[in-house]
Order: C-alpha cells, then structure tokens, then sequence
C-alpha cells in the first residue's frame, strides 16, 4: 500500500479572471515526487481552482488504481480553508439538507464538490490547511506552478 502526501492550490489572475491549479504527489514516506501537474481555465474563481488542483489529484490517484496502484493513506494539503473545512465539517451538513447552505441557497460549485467527495470516497483522506506563503516547500512548488498555468492562459489569448 502506497501512502501519499498532496499538495494543492489554485489561483486566478483576478477573481473571477483566468486561473490555475497544481498538485504535488509525493510519497509520504521518502518524500519523492511521483508526479505534480497544472492546468487551467480561461475565467473561473479561486476557490474553483482550489478545488479543481485536489479533483485532478485525486483523478491521478483514482486513474492509477486501475493501473494496479493500491493506495493506503491519503494526505492532502491545501492552503484553501474552503476546500480544508468543505470536506471535513460542511459537506456533511450540505448533504443533509440537499445541497443547501446554511442559508437555504444551493451550495457554490456544487459541481466540483459532487466530483471531489465522489473521488475521496473509497480512499483513506486526510485533509490538511497549511499556510500559504509560509515557506512550505511543496505547498510553495505548487504555487508556482499555479502560476505559470496562469500565464500560459494569458500567452493563449
């Protein structure tokens, strides 16, 4: 059983305005990178694109199931308290009452948090807010790369 550490973030230029995501998948006992990746999209918001940088992990994990990978502990590690306390307190309450907030109103994104509990079940997830801009080598690794998706957005027009 393969246990791992993930780290996230997303990002835009603007907000709404064009955004990235990058992940970081390293293996949690010896620290190498497996894999990291980036992308984005042309308008979107930060707090989708923090949830798009821990859909795409989970999709690389998920995908690499069935290449024979068997995961053990998952830990992701976000800088978005969003995404942190979605998935560890409100998701709960939002599925109690059909994907409504606590002021009756649907959920924002509910898409992409139907994706993201959906790629996280099955799996042993933990999730983790760590400080952005706080010297954190992966958390920062991954901002960076948030960033050049971005400005490869800005180069495509």
């Amino acid at each position: 059983m393969l246990d791992v550490k993930i780290h996230t973030d997303g990002g835009c230029s603007g907000n709404p305005g064009p955004g990235g995501w990058a992940f970081v998948i390293t293996e949690a006992g010896t620290g190498s990178i497996i894999v990291e990746k980036w992308g984005g999209e042309k308008a979107t918001t930060n707090n989708r694109m923090e949830l798009m940088a821990a859909i795409s992990a989970l999709e690389y994990v998920r995908a690499s199931v069935t290449h024979g990978v068997a995961y053990g502990k998952i830990a992701v590690y976000t800088d978005s308290q969003y995404v942190q306390k979605g998935m560890t307190s409100w998701i709960h309450g939002w599925k109690q009452k059909n994907w409504k907030n606590s002021a009756e109103e649907e959920v924002k994104n509910k898409d992409l948090w139907l994706r993201l509990d959906s790629l996280a079940s099955g799996f042993s997830v933990s999730w983790t807010w760590v400080q952005a801009h706080a010297g954190n080598e992966l958390n920062e690794r991954a901002d960076r790369m948030t960033q050049v998706a971005i400005r490869n957005l800005d180069r495509r027009g």
